[in-house]
């Protein structure tokens, strides 16, 4: 069934209020953007792009069109413009999002989280990379991934501000894949879909992914959230600190919640 469209929908209007406030800290932090207009420079920028269209499978109308069609419709369902989308050959389940500027921004999914996920499951990840977009994630977003892929490449100095940078950039990472995951249930309209995502990157197999039990993941997201004394508290953000992502039984526990709130029920009705 086509998914419904949200002709005129605003970032602001399913925005975690924890990106809100990790972008507005991230856009007062010194140095940001000296990394993005000297250090990295067009180079790296360059370098990836051509790295990823040169190794890369465009997926379009002619090549892999039912995937494409998912893509598109997710596109048409949070009101925004199509990126190029591409899919590479890795052995490692994931996607990302990467806007140069200037140029059209572009979505990967590697080859083995196609393997993995569900028709829908597919779209709820493309849906939350296009959040990235529609919540104009670009410039940070692009900063943090190449950060991750090409400091190798910078100068001592510049290795040194990015590690210096590194760990507010993960910080407001964690809070923007919160937003992104809203934009996945807004296209899936199915909590328990984006959380069967969360669910299989972290401990799913094409052998047995049909076999695993959603429920029993979203209780371990309760016993996560119930192990709160001691000296639990401070492993919990050692733990995190060093992550791009949420871990996954938080964020699957986060969107369940959403999906029951009464924000997400006006946003529903408003665009019926």
């Amino acid at each position: 069934m086509p998914v419904a469209a949200y002709r005129g929908l605003t970032a602001d209007q399913f925005r975690h209020p924890r990106d809100r406030q990790a972008t507005a800290a991230l856009k007062h932090l010194p140095g940001i953007d000296v990394l993005v207009r000297t250090i990295l420079g067009s180079l790296a920028e360059q370098a990836f792009y051509l790295e990823n269209i040169g190794s890369s499978l465009r997926i379009s109308e002619q090549q892999l069109p039912d995937l494409y069609a998912l893509h598109t419709e997710a596109c048409r369902c949070l009101d925004i413009d199509p990126p190029h989308l591409y899919l590479k050959q890795h052995s490692i389940p994931n996607a990302y999002t990467f806007a140069m500027r200037g140029k059209q921004p572009f979505v990967v999914l590697h080859t083995a989280l196609v393997e993995l996920l569900t028709p829908a499951e597919l779209q709820a990840v493309l849906a939350h990379e296009l959040g990235h977009l529609k919540c104009e994630h670009g410039v940070y977003l692009t900063i943090a991934n190449l950060l991750l892929l090409a400091t190798s490449q910078l100068s001592p100095w510049g290795l040194l501000l990015a590690q210096g940078l590194q760990t507010q950039l993960f910080q407001w990472l964690r809070c923007a894949e919160l937003s992104c995951d809203r934009a996945a249930l807004l296209v899936t309209q199915d909590a328990r879909v984006v959380a069967s995502v969360l669910m299989k990157l972290c401990g799913g197999s094409p052998q047995w992914s049909d076999r695993l039990n959603l429920d029993a993941f979203i209780a371990q997201a309760q016993q996560y959230d119930s192990a709160d004394q001691g000296w639990h508290t401070l492993f919990k953000e050692l733990q995190a600190s060093q992550l791009t992502h949420p871990l996954p039984v938080l964020r699957a526990r986060e969107i369940l919640d959403w999906a029951e709130s009464q924000q997400y029920y006006q946003l529903r009705q408003a665009f019926q």
